[in-house]
């Protein structure tokens, strides 16, 4: 077990950049708050459909609140969605054509969209000769000497692609700052396709979203940040209204669209997760800030580094060897409230290269905006730790690690 004094030393080391994120909170839920009353949320709101569910009301005005929310156009908030990838590539196939061209600009996307873009015979983009080209990052930020190369080599991409955070990668997320540069570097490039982001892990991290600096569309997951841990599902996506409306004909049918989409169960949760949601990443940062100093106090290495400020969720931990990140892993899955009786292990998982090892003891399952953890089974050896849905928990849960 980790040492009270050591933890309690952190927290006083740690209180601007609390200070920090309580501000982007509060910043935040005013934002939402006023979304919420300017679409005039009522009960009726919360009541499931059946059937098509023409005429629904309570996805409609969900929807308008997401995108006012995003500062955006229009928006897609669906339990139809099944999780991340599923938005992201409802996205891609929403918006691309045979023979269009991808340019990523932060490097190979998140290990799940692998046999989306590159897949064989199973109805990837590659499979309907859509090229998707990815240029890695130069300390952390976009190549833009690279990125130039390619525009005066293969001409206007149909869509430019970033992903804001890590994957499985060390490096720190991108700020919204660099978003920004990022678009008005490839706007500067004569660029008017479609530029896309992955917002995974992002959201409420800041106080602006990148529909604000320029991007185009985006997607994300409803059991990460903005479902506050209460969505039981589902997935976002936010945009134009000339790509969501492409997009909802890939969720649903060209004839039909966003028109139709029935949730028998009802959307108070969905509405309840999204205004939570600000203050829930708020718990969510401070924990992975505690765990940070603290491991860091204890010589490990961990990203993003102490002493800067982390624009997304994720805090990646160094371990060098398999066993240790197994029991780091292991240790978070047992102070868990659910399943924490229970030892996970190394498996192999859809759509991953290597085995990977995940700690979930969530009250939904795999949402990662609850203390959770996962790893791929491959040196240098890092766990991903993201989520916690209260503070106390999380310092709980770092008191009782076993190494």
């Amino acid at each position: 077990m980790i040492d009270n004094i050591l933890i309690e030393k952190c927290e006083q080391n740690l209180q601007d950049k609390f200070k920090y994120f309580e501000e982007v909170a509060l910043f935040n839920q005013e934002k939402v708050l006023k979304a919420f009353q300017k679409n005039k949320i009522a009960l009726r709101h919360f009541v499931g459909t059946t059937g098509y569910g023409y005429g629904d009301e309570g996805r409609e005005v969900l929807n308008n609140v997401v995108a006012d929310i995003f500062c955006a156009e229009q928006a897609i908030c669906s339990p139809n969605i099944v999780s991340g990838t599923h938005a992201l590539s409802l996205c891609l196939y929403g918006v691309l054509r045979p023979g269009d061209k991808v340019l990523c600009v932060s490097g190979t996307p998140y290990d799940t969209l692998n046999d989306v873009i590159y897949g064989e015979g199973n109805g990837s983009l590659k499979d309907f000769g859509i090229e998707f080209t990815c240029i890695d990052l130069k300390n952390g930020l976009i190549n833009k000497d690279e990125i130039k190369k390619y525009f005066d080599k293969n001409g206007q991409p149909k869509m430019v692609y970033m992903q804001r955070s890590r994957g499985y990668e060390w490096r720190n997320a991108m700020s919204i700052d660099e978003i920004k540069n990022a678009v008005n570097f490839v706007k500067s490039l004569d660029f008017n396709g479609c530029i896309m982001l992955d917002n995974c892990y992002g959201e409420f991290i800041e106080k602006y979203e990148p529909i604000e600096v320029g991007i185009n569309l985006l997607a994300g997951s409803m059991i990460k940040n903005i479902g506050g841990g209460i969505a039981p599902s589902g997935g976002y996506i936010v945009g134009d209204s000339k790509y969501v409306e492409l997009v909802q004909n890939r969720l649903t049918a060209p004839s039909i669209g966003g028109e139709v989409g029935s949730y028998s169960f009802g959307y108070q949760y969905y509405y309840q997760g999204l205004f939570l949601a600000p203050h829930t990443v708020l718990q969510a940062m401070k924990g992975s800030l505690l765990f940070g100093a603290v491991l860091t106090e204890l010589g490990y290495e961990t990203s993003p580094e102490i002493n800067s400020i982390p624009r997304d969720i994720i805090r990646a931990i160094k371990f060098g060897n398999e066993n240790d990140l197994i029991k780091f892993i292991q240790n978070i899955q047992k102070n868990s409230p659910v399943d924490g009786h229970v030892d996970v292990l190394p498996w192999d998982m859809p759509g991953y290269e290597n085995q990977v090892i995940m700690a979930a003891g969530c009250f939904v399952q795999g949402s990662s905006i609850e203390l959770s953890a996962d790893a791929p089974i491959k040196p240098p050896y890092i766990a991903y730790m993201q989520g916690g849905l209260t503070y106390e928990h999380c310092k709980i849960a770092l008191k009782n690690l076993k190494f």
